[in-house]
């Protein structure tokens, strides 16, 4: 199953993110796929932000994670220097904590993914409108995401 959302301005997609904010609970796992300027850091700010997150947010692109506290713990990585990688980075102990992990390029460490989580591809039409294809991955992602849509 996959979802379409279409957004035509910044505003939306803040507000794309922080609805999506308000239904993630702890374990959550997000993945996030696009072009290099689609909207992920973005995305991922202002879903932050409804976590409660008051921290500035950024790419952590050298250092591959960031963690933040909020309503709930919040875990961002961005593995795209992970490429080529064999390494254990503990993500068990990420993924199946207390946090809401969001990860920037994760189709680079697929094999490590928890089995369910939800798949966010975000695709620029233009400077302001950015496609959002959601593909839930397990029950849970799938009510999520039926919540998401009304």
């Amino acid at each position: 199953m996959t979802m379409e959302i279409l957004v035509n301005s910044l505003e939306e997609t803040q507000n794309l993110a922080l609805k999506l904010a308000d239904l993630l609970e702890a374990q959550d796992t997000i993945t996030l796929e696009g072009d290099l300027g689609a909207g992920k850091t973005t995305f991922t700010q202002s879903l932050a932000k409804g976590l409660g997150i008051t921290r500035t947010v950024n790419s952590p692109t050298f250092t591959i994670l960031k963690q933040y506290e909020g309503r709930l713990p919040f875990n961002h990585l961005d593995v795209y220097r992970l490429a080529d990688s064999d390494e254990d980075l503990g993500w068990d102990e990420l993924f199946f904590g207390d946090a809401v992990s969001v990860i920037e390029w994760a189709h680079l460490i697929e094999q490590d993914l928890p089995a369910e989580r939800l798949g966010i591809e975000i695709h620029r039409i233009d400077e302001n409108k950015r496609r959002f294809l959601l593909k839930p991955i397990g029950k849970r992602y799938e009510r999520l995401c039926e919540e998401l849509m009304k």
